[in-house]
């Protein structure tokens, strides 16, 4: 059994910066996800986004973001369980709990901080009958390496920011970049709907709006879609790629049997600290719901700051702290680099 001071369930940037926070205070952590490597969504959905929230940086890749936070945490050591999932949690007499994994994994903390973004989640899918016939033929519901469509006819479907600033950036890549929306407005922000519309007006995007892909056809590998206007007009569109982005279904399935307080999927918590409902199990970053609450990266460094404020007491209840500004104290001399 692996033993540490926190438990941190999600290895996306807000776990990852947890370690850099609780480091500080010479708290260990280990980190269990079930993808194959840090980085949640940001490697796993948008690698190559750009990402602009982040202070210090007018903008950085999510990939190099992550590279960046393991640099970051790395003088404090902490340990990972990659391809798991956590399952059972249970209670000991002492006040610790015990996590066990789908694969039979043990580990053992005072406190479990779970900072698991959506949770597990899967893409959401348009109702087309035949899509599922051309997935990763043409079909991809996230774009991971921009450069394999370059020079491609690209369809991406969708309203949102993730539509929006992926027609952005694919614009200069793709040989013909449409956007299809069912709506005549769109959700992001007022400054990517501008760009969008100035690439239309240039003819850099293909821009349909109330309308929507409803089938697919192809001789192995996808080569044409249906398009149908919300007046019913129906026409074909010859394209590469169809890349719907229609956002992800969160399932918190296991952790939603742990008798923690759930609100529409999300893990409601105190605001002073980020703790839930039962005391030594903290929820921060996008899986944590509370009053104002903003779905941001930067939001998820706020709560993990002063999340393990409180988990230090809880882990050494006869200890003061003695928090001072990095800048004055440097980093813990238990963490220094060689």
């Amino acid at each position: 059994m692996l033993k540490t001071d926190i438990i941190i369930i999600g290895a996306g940037p807000v776990g990852l910066f947890t370690v850099f926070e609780a480091g500080l205070l010479n708290l260990k952590c280990h980190i269990i996800d079930s993808l194959d490597k840090p980085g949640g969504q940001l490697y796993e959905i948008y690698p190559q986004k750009p990402i602009y929230d982040i202070p210090g940086f007018p903008s950085i890749i999510a990939c190099e973001l992550i590279d960046n936070l393991l640099k970051q945490i790395e003088p404090f050591k902490p340990s990972f369980t990659f391809n798991e999932q956590a399952i059972d949690i249970d209670k000991l007499e002492n006040g610790h709990y015990i996590i066990t994994t789908n694969k039979g994994t043990v580990h053992s903390a005072p406190v479990v901080c779970i900072a698991g973004g959506l949770g597990s989640f899967e893409p959401r899918k348009p109702p087309i009958p035949n899509i599922k016939q051309f997935e990763n033929k043409g079909v991809e519901y996230s774009i991971k390496d921009p450069n394999i469509y370059k020079d491609k006819k690209i369809l991406i479907a969708g309203g949102g920011d993730s539509a929006l600033d992926w027609s952005i950036i694919m614009a200069d890549i793709a040989k013909e970049l449409t956007l299809v929306h069912r709506r005549s407005s769109f959700r992001g922000t007022l400054d990517s709907i501008e760009k969008v519309n100035a690439l239309s007006k240039k003819r850099k995007i293909n821009l349909i709006t109330e309308a929507q892909v409803v089938g697919l056809s192809g001789n192995g590998n996808l080569n044409q879609v249906v398009i149908k206007s919300n007046s019913d007009k129906k026409f074909n569109l010859n394209i590469d790629h169809f890349i719907p982005l229609f956002g992800l279904v969160p399932k918190l399935d296991p952790i939603a049997e742990w008798g923690l307080d759930i609100i529409k999927n999300s893990i409601v918590v105190d605001t002073l600290d980020y703790s839930t409902n039962i005391r030594g199990i903290f929820a921060i970053g996008d899986i944590s719901t509370y009053p104002g609450k903003l779905k941001l990266i930067l939001c998820g460094f706020h709560e993990a700051t002063l999340m393990v404020q409180s988990a230090f007491g809880i882990i050494h209840p006869d200890k003061k702290m003695s928090f001072k500004y990095t800048t004055v104290t440097g980093l813990p001399s238990s963490a220094q680099l060689n």
